[in-house]
């Protein structure tokens, strides 16, 4: 349960923090997501460098990973995550699958996107 708590008071911070940081920049937008993509490269940047240090240096307890890369990082970009899969991935030499999880989260994200506005759509909602 703690756990949890955890997570979720991490998630509390990088959802507020998503919020403030995509509203600043998408305000140089012209129309463009600009404020997402910012958020999403950042966020990749983010985790590749808190990743490489928890994995290498061993730097973190536990506790303050999940806070930090499951709460604050889950709910700043799950692209972010999306992202560090696909590296490592990559960097095992597993290209197909690299490939499959790009195309997947791709194809299969907008198509999700598509069929709950249809959905929603022909429900009159």
């Amino acid at each position: 349960m703690i756990k949890l708590l955890i997570i979720g008071l991490g998630g509390f911070v990088g959802a507020i923090a998503r919020y403030g940081i995509s509203g600043v920049v998408q305000r140089y937008g012209g129309g463009f997501p600009l404020g997402t993509m910012a958020v999403n490269v950042l966020g990749c940047a983010i985790i590749g460098g808190f990743l490489y240090l928890v994995e290498t240096r061993a730097v973190m307890a536990p506790n303050l990973r999940l806070f930090l890369g499951v709460g604050i990082l889950g709910a700043f970009t799950t692209f972010s995550t999306f992202g560090y899969e696909t590296i490592e991935l990559l960097g095992d030499r597993q290209i197909g699958f690299a490939l499959l999880n790009i195309a997947g989260n791709l194809v299969l994200g907008l198509g999700a996107v598509w069929l709950g506005r249809t959905i929603m759509r022909a429900l009159q909602f």
